[in-house]
């Protein structure tokens, strides 16, 4: 769903949010309370793997559903932060009720100065100013951390994936649809890297010189004295990355496990029969920056 659209709905999400019960609206939250739906908090675990060695911080937690079910259906454990004194009451209560109260618990604190660095997943329900606020905390965090947001994206940073659900008693938002968008957060491979790999009996050297926008990767590779266009992606500490195919250069496909500042895996180059697979290390020599200044932190 693009930004433009969120936005739209936004002030049709506050007007239907002014209907809810009282009780939902106690307390000193600064955002009205709109719950999120079953199916979706269920979806949204799905998306994120959720399972029994997952530690999840839900911000904007409000009845606890979200962690309470991810504790009792995976196993999970984790907490919630919520600025509402009454909904972080009720949380806590359905967490006893649901037998889950020494996995989770429910917090008041404010989201953004929450420290999420145990989370191995987060969930939120935020609007998109709030949403893009938060993004340059989710981008530190460490690569592999998997992020799951209801209805709202986070800008510019593509979601890994995403689904739209049929959901007819949700009344705020685009009403009968919700939309969750997933992310894993990508670990940070700008600047300059060398390596050496063993094509056919000889020594090949290899030089990278790596732009990153979030999860995206484009560049150059110096091989056997030529630049060659390269692009890429990451996946939480996985890269994979493509240069050659044309210009006579042949196709080569780099795919790795990024650990600090080095990539090991394997290197394919060629197509078809005349394919070659040989293992392949990088060592980062200088750091960049990423594309976007505003997410680092």
């Amino acid at each position: 769903m693009k930004l433009a659209n969120v936005l739209g709905n936004v002030a049709m999400m506050l007007c239907a949010a002014a209907a809810l019960p009282a009780a939902a609206q106690e307390g000193r939250g600064d955002v009205v309370y709109v719950p999120t739906p079953q199916i979706v908090v269920d979806t949204m675990l799905q998306m994120a793997k959720v399972g029994p060695k997952d530690y999840l911080i839900d911000l904007g937690s409000g009845d606890g559903r979200i962690v309470i079910t991810a504790a009792s259906k995976y196993g999970a454990s984790g907490f919630g932060v919520d600025l509402d004194t009454y909904l972080l009451k009720l949380a806590n209560q359905n967490a006893q009720k649901a037998g889950v109260a020494d996995k989770v618990h429910f917090v008041e604190e404010n989201l953004f100065m929450t420290d999420l660095s145990k989370a191995t997943v987060i969930s939120t329900y935020l609007l998109p100013e709030m949403n893009l606020k938060l993004r340059p905390k989710l981008m530190a965090l460490k690569p592999g951390t998997r992020i799951v947001a209801h209805d709202y994206h986070l800008g510019e940073w593509d979601p890994d994936e995403q689904r739209e659900l049929s959901v007819p008693e949700k009344k705020v938002g685009e009403p009968g649809i919700s939309y969750v968008f997933s992310y894993v957060v990508p670990a940070r491979v700008p600047g300059k890297w060398q390596s050496l790999v063993n094509l056919g009996g000889r020594d090949m050297p290899l030089e990278f010189d790596l732009q990153q926008d979030f999860q995206e990767i484009e560049g150059k590779v110096e091989i056997r004295d030529r630049s060659v266009d390269l692009r890429g992606r990451i996946m939480g500490e996985r890269i994979r990355m493509i240069a050659g195919g044309r210009s006579g250069v042949a196709r080569h496909e780099f795919t790795g496990q990024i650990s600090g500042g080095l990539i090991k895996g394997t290197l394919l180059v060629g197509e078809g029969a005349s394919r070659q697979q040989v293992p392949w290390t990088a060592k980062q020599i200088q750091r960049g920056e990423l594309k976007r200044p505003s997410d680092e932190q």
